[in-house]
């Protein structure tokens, strides 16, 4: 999975763009987002997605939000020692 952050999404048409951690802009689809209810991104919100290639070039597939829990609880257990 790569991590990005949502740089824009128009929510009345159902698509935006994600920067990728290596800077480049990928398009991304309401239908290519994995989360219940209506499925929405907000500008500034980090994802995690893969790459696909899509009727028009690469475009963004499985996105999922990437919540803050998980991201303490990688920290935790990256700091943590192994005995």
């Amino acid at each position: 999975m790569i991590k990005g952050t949502v740089d824009r999404y128009n929510e009345q048409n159902g698509f935006g763009f994600i920067k990728s951690e290596t800077g480049e802009n990928v398009f991304v689809h309401y239908t290519g987002i994995e989360m219940a209810g209506y499925k929405s991104l907000q500008p500034g919100q980090e994802v995690e997605f893969v790459i696909v290639e899509g009727q028009k070039g690469p475009q963004a597939a499985r996105v999922r939000p990437v919540s803050q829990q998980d991201e303490a609880s990688a920290q935790t257990s990256e700091e943590t020692p192994k005995e």
